[in-house]
């Protein structure tokens, strides 16, 4: 798995770069592969907090949330129960695209989960957004999109499913 720390390349795994290489390349087949077949793989936005997810997400996107927005100082902290949540609602074999704001929070959350034991693992390059480096997001592809929170698979709704309060 890639993971960007920082700005510095970091790589567990040099396999999984040629696939992101991969990815990157045939994004155009990708998104239409999206737009012909809505059920090609569960999305799940992770890396972007609550508040982000609902001023705009992949339309039926899942939100759990890698790191979440502190009321105190509005800054981003991880979320402890990160990988509960994610077990409680997906099975470890689900085909999972794995996206955040721009493509580097969720490359982390790649990581994470597959630390944790998940294997259908996808980032989605640029993310919502569109990344710095010049990686088309879902909005520049023109992908349906929503606003506000979506009833059950906002992160109240999912977090509810580990049994915690």
């Amino acid at each position: 798995m890639k993971l960007i720390v920082d700005g510095y390349l970091s790589l567990k795994d040099r396999s999984a770069i040629s696939a992101i290489e991969d990815l990157r390349a045939h994004r155009q087949r990708l998104r239409k592969q999206l737009q012909d077949n809505p059920n090609i793989g569960q999305l799940a936005v992770l890396g972007r907090s609550i508040e982000e997810f609902e001023m705009g997400h992949p339309a039926g996107a899942s939100n759990v949330p890698l790191l979440h927005t502190d009321p105190a100082t509005r800054q981003l902290r991880p979320n402890m129960e990160f990988v509960a949540v994610m077990r409680a609602n997906y099975p470890p074999e689900a085909p999972l695209l794995v996206g955040c704001q721009a493509g580097v929070r969720s490359l982390q959350a790649c990581e994470v989960l597959a630390d944790a034991g998940f294997t259908n693992l996808t980032n989605v390059l640029g993310g919502f957004a569109g990344s710095w480096t010049g990686d088309m997001g879902w909005v520049q592809a023109n992908l349906p999109i929503e606003r506000g929170a979506t009833d059950g698979l906002d992160y109240a709704s999912l977090h509810r499913k580990t049994g915690a309060r």
